[in-house]
Order: structure tokens, then C-alpha cells, then sequence
């Protein structure tokens, strides 16, 4: 079982990026769906999430109207676009996935819930 992040890099205030996470060795439909990131010398902390069947979002407040969370199960893909970037934006960014039969925000933001991680992306936002 793996997530492979990817699509992090180096742009300026302002910039939009795309975050890939795609799955394999296992079937995305049957998990929900978190971003987190991880600041220089910070803690990881939640981004944003995605129910199994895409009708549940859920952002974390800093990023909301900015980032956008989406999948493609038949592409067993997650997405995490993100626009008007800000040097705070800086950070590892790592894709997790979860099962439960029930969505829920409580458990959405919490790391401990994943059951696989993705190896994190880079992302640099200069000013």
C-alpha cells in the first residue's frame, strides 16, 4: 500500500499550486481523505479533508476560500489545488487516507486517525 504525493515546488506569493496523492495498493473509494502540513520546526496540522464520495469537505479556517480538495476515484487520485499562496503556506505537505464507515470532521483533522500516509511535498512560497 502507497500514497505518492506530489506536485510541490518552489513560487512566489501569490502563485496557485496542484498536490497530487495517488493511491495504489488499495482502493481510494473505500477511504476518506486528509491533507495536512508540517511548518519548519512546527507540528503537522490539518488542511483540509474529503469524505469516501466527495460530499463532505472540511478546511482548516487558514486556508479556506484559498484551497480546494477534490478526488478522482476512478483515477484513485486525491487533489489538493491551491491558490493565492502565502509565504505561511510553507511546509511539507503530506496526504493521509482513513476508514470509517461514517464521515466526520472530529476525526477528519486528527493524524491519528489515518491508516496510510503519503511521503509529504515539498511546498516553498517566497514573498
Amino acid at each position: 500500500v502507497q500514497l505518492q504525493a506530489s506536485g510541490g515546488g518552489l513560487v512566489q506569493a501569490g502563485d496557485s499550486l496542484r498536490l497530487s496523492c495517488a493511491a495504489s495498493g488499495l482502493t481510494l473509494s473505500n477511504y476518506h481523505m486528509g491533507w495536512f502540513r508540517q511548518p519548519p520546526g512546527n507540528e503537522r496540522e490539518f488542511v483540509a479533508s474529503i469524505s469516501w464520495d466527495d460530499h463532505k469537505l472540511y478546511y482548516a479556517d487558514s486556508v479556506k476560500g484559498r484551497f480546494t480538495v477534490s478526488r478522482d476515484n476512478v483515477k484513485n487520485t486525491g487533489y489538493l489545488q491551491m491558490n493565492s499562496l502565502k509565504p505561511e503556506d510553507t511546509a511539507v505537505y503530506y496526504c493521509g487516507a482513513y476508514r470509517s464507515r461514517l464521515y466526520n470532521n472530529y476525526y477528519a483533522v486528527q493524524p491519528e486517525r489515518y491508516d496510510y500516509w503519503g511521503q509529504g511535498t515539498q511546498v516553498t512560497v517566497s514573498s
